[in-house]
């Protein structure tokens, strides 16, 4: 997440102190990435060193307040028009954490997908109602949380369908484990396709 780009567009659209800029920033997403005050306040004054925002005076309680320069103005149109690059995904703990089980002894790896699969679809559920809620009594301030809303349900269904298929790919090492154990000159077993069954999403 770009904390840096985040706090430009807010101050793009008008002057800001640090803590109105994180309250702002929580309410448009739906507070589902919360940011730390004591970070805002460090990316304002590395925007500050770059020339991207400069000290604008205060708000008549104590409260320094930050204005978008020229410089800024440009960084924050570039990153909206830029796409996201994919080249360096973020990290995805529990992807790490199943390459790891996979290649450790003595872990359960089919029950840490049975866990994950249960949490997910709860979590799928928690979204989806959320969404439902929210569309129910929209505001026009409400969009850009549906789209939040929206990005975490089509994520977390395909960490479902991810799931599936790590399940699937699991029984199908072990069925040609079993087969080389029971037939020595058996080297390699058939390979096949797996595929993921569908995810049943819940109903809005």
């Amino acid at each position: 997440m770009s904390i840096r780009h985040s706090l430009l567009a807010l101050l793009q659209d008008q002057r800001r102190y640090g803590y109105d800029l994180r309250v702002e920033f929580e309410e448009r997403t739906g507070s589902t990435w919360p940011l730390n005050i004591g970070q805002v306040y460090t990316t304002l004054d590395r925007l500050e060193r770059d020339g991207l925002v400069l000290k604008d005076g205060d708000d008549g309680e104590g409260h320094v307040i930050y204005s978008i320069t020229p410089a800024g103005t440009a960084e924050v149109q570039g990153w909206f028009a830029a796409p996201v690059e994919r080249s360096n995904p973020p990290r995805n703990e529990l992807a790490i954490k199943l390459a790891l089980a996979v290649t450790l002894p003595g872990v359960d790896v089919p029950a840490i997908i049975s866990a994950q699969r249960v949490a997910s679809m709860r979590s799928l559920q928690d979204y989806t109602k959320a969404r439902r809620d929210t569309a129910a009594n929209q505001r026009s301030s409400d969009t850009a949380w549906l789209l939040v809303l929206d990005s975490l349900i089509f994520q977390t269904e395909a960490e479902v369908r991810w799931l599936d298929l790590c399940e699937a790919r699991l029984a199908q090492l072990a069925a040609s484990r079993a087969a080389s154990i029971n037939d020595p000159d058996l080297n390699q077993a058939p390979r096949t396709t797996v595929t993921a069954a569908p995810v049943t999403r819940p109903a809005e």
